[in-house]
């Protein structure tokens, strides 16, 4: 795992002022990403919306950044992250952009520099695919969606 990663805070959106991502406690695995908005801005119930981070990042090839919900805010508001994770991939340099949705029947409103969603940075395994006529047979078979039990 690489020690440092490249972040650019940008300019244009006014982020110099918002928390460089980082970890809550010394155990925590994911990075906090603050929200980098001008104005609150308030999520309706069943809504969705693309919210930025004003940051971007440089991973080292074979790292990805996981974009994931934050559990507090899951738990007590009902707000998540679509498409979760969300994969940031190494090549890519342009704003990291969350898009949260309120699962809740109440408002939720997003305040500049709320914490909106932790980012985990991880290796990445490349794997070359083997067209094959049949795979091995196991005791599961082909069962899937709750055929191991509850």
């Amino acid at each position: 795992m690489p020690d440092n990663i490249k972040i650019k805070m940008l300019k244009h959106e006014s982020a110099k002022d918002l928390p460089m991502p980082q970890y809550a406690t010394e155990d925590s695995a994911g990075m906090d990403l603050c929200a980098n908005v001008q104005e609150p801005v308030t999520l309706a119930s069943g809504e969705r919306k693309l919210i930025p981070t004003g940051i971007s990042i440089a991973l080292p090839r074979a790292y990805e950044a996981q974009v994931r919900p934050r559990s507090g805010l899951a738990v007590k508001y009902g707000i998540t992250v679509l498409n979760s994770p969300g994969t940031i991939d190494a090549d890519y340099r342009g704003e990291i952009m969350v898009i949260l949705a309120n699962l809740s029947d109440k408002a939720f409103v997003i305040e500049r520099g709320m914490r909106i969603a932790q980012m985990v940075i991880s290796p990445v395994t490349k794997a070359d695919m083997i067209h094959v006529e049949s795979l091995d047979e196991t005791v599961r078979g082909t069962g899937g969606f709750g055929s191991t039990g509850h």
